[in-house]
């Protein structure tokens, strides 16, 4: 169980280095060009969770992700007793992968993010964005799994496009987000509704799936 814990804190903390890092860098890369650093900011993320996934998939399932983990409960293929491990190491790997881009960035190591996203859009963005997700990793298991880090990767690099929200989907991911006042953060106030709804979307995919995904169904 050490094993998988520890997977999961790093994993996360690797995934928020790639989206807080690659957002940093992107936005001063780009002149002003918002378009252009959201384009790094999704290619990175997406390259950065094939890496991840690929990796640490076998040891633990690559959750980093509360909602993915509580999808993966009401599905029944992880204990409920775990979960709260699972989620607390990525909530932390979360936060400490954002410290670290702040150190490597030069920047301020103890921020709040200034940015607000909020409202019905943003939030019926973040249950799609979710949704899609979780159905994204349910049916690749289902119908391919050796692909689950690819299908992953590139629902995440084209949802940073096609959601209102750029496709936040993690409620640890938006914790960590509000901790940074750069490209990629969230204002703090305005995470829970987030959190709320990315938990909404998680479940609503495991639901769907057990219709859609059914060996031997015809």
């Amino acid at each position: 169980m050490t094993s998988k814990i520890a997977a999961e804190a790093i994993g996360t903390a690797f995934l928020l280095i790639a989206v807080v890092g690659s957002g940093i860098m992107g936005e001063r890369l780009a002149g002003g060009n918002i378009a252009v650093a959201l384009l790094a900011n999704s290619v990175a993320t997406g390259a950065a969770l094939y890496v991840l996934i690929s990796i640490f998939g076998p040891v633990s399932g690559a959750h980093f992700n509360p909602a993915v983990t509580l999808g993966f409960v009401l599905k029944g293929d992880l204990g409920a007793g775990a979960a709260p491990s699972y989620m607390m190491a990525q909530v932390l790997g979360g936060v400490l992968g954002v410290l670290a881009t702040h150190l490597m960035f030069d920047e301020a190591l103890f921020q709040m993010s200034k940015t607000p996203r909020a409202g019905p859009g943003q939030w019926w963005a973040e249950i799609i964005a979710s949704f899609g997700l979780m159905l994204t990793i349910l049916g690749g298991l289902y119908a391919r799994p050796q692909a689950v880090p690819a299908l992953v990767a590139c629902y995440i690099t084209g949802a940073y496009w096609f959601t209102a929200s750029t496709s936040f989907a993690n409620p640890a991911v938006t914790i960590a987000r509000s901790l940074t006042d750069t490209f990629s953060g969230i204002l703090p106030a305005h995470a829970p509704m987030f959190i709320v709804m990315q938990f909404i979307g998680a479940a609503l995919a495991v639901f769907v799936a057990r219709r859609l995904f059914v060996a031997g169904d015809d």
